[in-house]
């Protein structure tokens, strides 16, 4: 399962807000050689607030291999502030019913069967906590191929917002991510996820009502 993280609940998961920092690093800074801010191992930048909402997948040793971070679209966000033109079929969202996606992460550490089931929990759990929060639409930022290959065949309904560009050595796209249950319905399906995999802070598990 994956735990929803806050800095106001960080308290209740142990070291989970740190733990995705760290793998945060592993993944953009030692993988990919991003030059973003990093300090004792833990990748951060300007948009880890406390409005930011974490989604950390972490292993039998609490170790964290999957990650995501969520950000409304009514604060500063990372489209907004950095690639604004990359929008160009939409205005820029600034709406807490729209929410950014970013520094979605697996640890290529963990086999690939498993880096499979994280993709497809990290995923659910953001459509999971779409609903419960009644979000619309997720902003993401990624490689085309990404969003052509991983998150269309896992499910998610993607809509390209602007042209390519070239960041960091890819090739990305800003794209909308529609939440609804039937999205959800459709991912647990596809990827044999058989009820909610997100833990709010308590134990508390959302959207079990969702098929």
């Amino acid at each position: 399962m994956l735990d929803c993280v806050t800095w106001e609940t960080s308290h209740k998961f142990g070291d989970a807000l740190v733990a995705q920092h760290r793998l945060r690093h592993r993944v953009f800074v030692e993988r990919h050689g991003w030059d973003v801010p990093s300090h004792n191992g833990m990748e951060y930048d300007q948009f880890d607030t406390p409005a930011a909402v974490y989604l950390v997948w972490r292993d039998q040793t609490n170790e964290a291999r999957g990650a995501a971070r969520l950000i409304p679209t009514d604060r500063p966000y990372m489209m907004k502030e950095l690639w604004p033109h990359l929008i160009t079929k939409q205005p820029l969202p600034a709406s807490p019913q729209v929410w950014e996606g970013t520094r979605l992460c697996v640890d290529r550490g963990v086999p690939g069967r498993v880096r499979r089931r994280i993709i497809a929990e990290l995923l659910a759990g953001c459509l999971e906590f779409g609903l419960r929060e009644g979000i619309d639409y997720y902003i993401i930022l990624a490689p085309v191929s990404v969003l052509t290959r991983t998150y269309r065949m896992a499910g998610c309904s993607i809509e390209i917002l602007g042209p390519e560009a070239e960041i960091e050595g890819d090739t990305v796209a800003a794209a909308s991510c529609a939440v609804s249950s039937e999205i959800l319905s459709s991912v647990r399906q596809i990827n044999g996820l058989n009820g909610p995999v997100l833990r709010l802070m308590g134990g508390e598990t959302p959207i079990a009502s969702v098929a």
